[in-house]
């Protein structure tokens, strides 16, 4: 297969990790609009996208060492300002405000071409496989900070 550039995990670039998703049926309401639970289907494929992007597979990091890391959405803040419909074609784009400590807050957008449709703040909690707050290790925080600086 000829590599085209294209990644399903979607691409780093100079403003964050960007992610292409279709709107399909399953997402949209009667009204054929898509129902506001949804969105926050797409915001956790782009952030998961952006952690595979980096090298982080979340699934390892459970039984990465005898403490196990996790993260878990602890507040998220969504301005809704258009809506998008059934086969429409979504960037779902994600940068880094914050890496350390026992936290990460990131910024996500999603866009139907030049159209916001979304933005959201999310503030992630770091915990161990107890669910005690964990601090998130520091070439990972490092790696998130590059592209912070670079984005």
């Amino acid at each position: 297969m000829a590599d085209n550039g294209f990644s399903i995990s979607g691409v780093l670039t100079e403003t964050g990790h960007q992610l292409i998703q279709r709107v399909y049926y399953e997402d949209t309401d009667f009204s054929g609009l898509v129902y506001h639970a949804r969105y926050l289907h797409f915001l956790e494929r782009g952030r998961t996208d952006y952690l595979r992007c980096l090298g982080v597979e979340q699934r390892e990091l459970i039984t990465a060492d005898e403490e196990g890391l996790v993260f878990v959405v602890h507040r998220m803040e969504i301005d809704f300002r258009n809506p998008a419909r059934m086969d429409d074609v979504l960037t779902i784009v994600t940068r880094t405000e914050k890496a350390g400590g026992a936290k990460m807050v990131l910024q996500q957008d999603i866009r139907r071409g030049e159209t916001p449709l979304i933005a959201a703040k999310v503030i992630i909690a770091v915990i161990n496989a107890k669910g005690r707050p964990r601090r998130l290790p520091e070439a990972l925080a490092r790696q998130m900070q590059i592209e912070t600086q670079e984005g």
